[in-house]
């Protein structure tokens, strides 16, 4: 197949080691500096994913790289970034949890350096759109230039606005994606871009944000809530030494969801008496 084949300005998984891994960029006559020689990319454009090169001088370097179609997880973990980034796991979930697919509409708040947005953008291909937005012209910018690299600029728009304040004006919208600072700040505001039965998540890194994102999710009468926190565990696996890792990530952020549904007032079940009505406990036995 055709997208099998490295092409100028894909994006590559680069990898040395276990600890030396990078995202990178091809171009046409440029090339690719490590400490263990120089990786030319025209040795690269052309070749299939899944290739390997040497680094030049072949005759005093000569290391063995190994060149692999980027992951959804490879954007997160390698992806030029300077703030906190959400985890592949906590990624998966909200793909899960939220119904994310080909075709979806979504709005992001708080893209940060763009990693969870081109995971995003990748999943509603073809005809899917991402609406990104942040307050930090510096994360934009970034976040601009991680979309451009993934080639995603068809599928991702990058955009200054605050959820808050701003009107989006965008409707029918599959899902919301907070990470931001005060989320239930945005409740009300959200409602009037997501379709009914459309999704919101929040990802928050303490305890006392998801409680007031909770509480305002319930007052505007969302169903559905749920909080999660996802804790994932490496295996090292060695001949008569097969054990968890040292050391993880023991807690990187709460997933709260919820859904929005037309909301009608049972007239059945919360019917009122016309007139107040008491229990006479007079003559009855009672316990001592």
């Amino acid at each position: 197949m055709s997208s099998d084949i490295i092409k100028d300005d894909d994006l590559i998984f680069l990898i040395l080691d276990e600890k030396r891994r990078w995202l990178v960029q091809v171009k046409s006559g440029a090339n690719f500096h490590t400490h263990k020689g120089i990786i030319e990319f025209d040795d690269i454009i052309g070749k299939n994913f899944g290739s390997v090169v040497f680094s030049r001088p072949l005759n005093t370097q000569g290391y063995k790289f190994y060149v692999l179609k980027p992951l959804p997880s490879d954007y997160i973990l390698h992806m030029t970034r300077k703030t906190q980034i959400i985890y592949p796991e906590d990624a998966g979930l909200i793909l899960l949890y939220t119904g994310i697919g080909p075709g979806s509409i979504v709005i992001e708040a708080g893209c940060g350096s763009g990693a969870l947005t081109c995971i995003l953008g990748n999943f509603v291909r073809p005809n899917g759109h991402i609406y990104s937005f942040d307050i930090s012209e510096k994360s934009l910018k970034r976040a601009k230039l991680n979309v451009s690299k993934a080639n995603l600029d068809d599928i991702i728009s990058i955009q200054s606005g605050d959820i808050i304040t701003d009107d989006f004006q965008l409707d029918n919208v599959d899902a919301v994606v907070l990470d931001m600072a005060t989320p239930w700040n945005a409740i009300e505001k959200i409602l009037n871009y997501l379709k009914f039965s459309g999704t919101l998540v929040s990802f928050s890194p303490t305890i006392e944000q998801v409680k007031k994102t909770v509480s305002k999710m319930k007052d505007n009468k969302l169903v559905e809530i749920n909080t999660y926190e996802l804790i994932k565990r490496k295996i090292q696996v060695k001949e008569n030494a097969t054990r968890p890792e040292v050391r993880m990530i023991g807690h990187t952020g709460y997933l709260t969801f919820g859904r929005k549904i037309k909301n009608v007032k049972n007239p059945y079940r919360e019917r009122k008496p016309k007139e107040n009505e008491f229990i006479d406990l007079n003559d009855l036995p009672l316990r001592g």
